[in-house]
C-alpha cells in the first residue's frame, strides 16, 4: 500500500475521496468524502502525528525516536497546528495579560505557590517562570 495522499500533487489542494473499498470483503464504497483535518497535513506530518501519539504527546520521546532536537520536534508541532489552525504562539501568549507578581510581603512564596497559580491560569507559564528564577 501507499501512503495516504492529502493533497493533489499538482495544485496543493486537498484531494476528495470518492471510493472506499474493504480489503477483505471486497465491499465498495463509492461517493464523494472529505478528509477532514488529515487532509490539512502532509504524509510526513501525518507520520509525526502517528509518533506524538505512539509517544503519548511527550516531545522529548519524539524528538529521540527522530533522532532530532527538542526544538525541532517543537518546531514540527508549531508546523501541524498552524496547518490546522491553531493561532500561532506569539497570538496566545499575548492573549493573557501578564498576572500580577507576588506582593513583596509574600516574596517568600514557595515554587508551590506559583505553580498552584500557573495551574489555576492566574499565571502565564513565563510570569510563573520568571517569579520561580527570581526565587534564586
Amino acid at each position: 500500500m501507499y501512503p495516504l495522499l492529502t493533497k493533489d500533487p499538482l495544485t496543493n489542494e486537498a484531494l476528495l475521496v470518492t471510493r472506499l473499498e474493504g480489503p477483505t470483503t471486497g465491499i465498495v464504497i463509492e461517493g464523494r468524502f472529505h478528509l477532514g483535518w488529515i487532509g490539512r497535513l502532509t504524509p510526513e506530518q501525518l507520520e509525526f502525528v502517528g509518533v506524538l501519539v505512539r509517544n503519548r504527546g511527550n516531545l522529548q520521546k519524539v524528538a529521540s525516536d527522530m533522532g532530532a532536537s527538542y526544538n525541532t520536534a517543537r518546531n514540527r508541532m508549531d508546523d501541524i497546528a498552524a496547518a490546522l489552525g491553531a493561532p500561532q504562539e506569539s497570538e496566545t501568549a499575548t492573549a493573557m495579560p501578564p498576572a500580577p507578581p507576588i506582593p513583596q510581603s509574600q516574596s517568600s512564596a514557595t515554587k508551590r505557590e506559583i505553580l498552584d497559580r500557573l495551574a489555576t491560569s492566574e499565571l502565564s507559564f513565563d510570569e510563573a517562570m520568571r517569579q520561580i528564577k527570581s526565587l534564586s
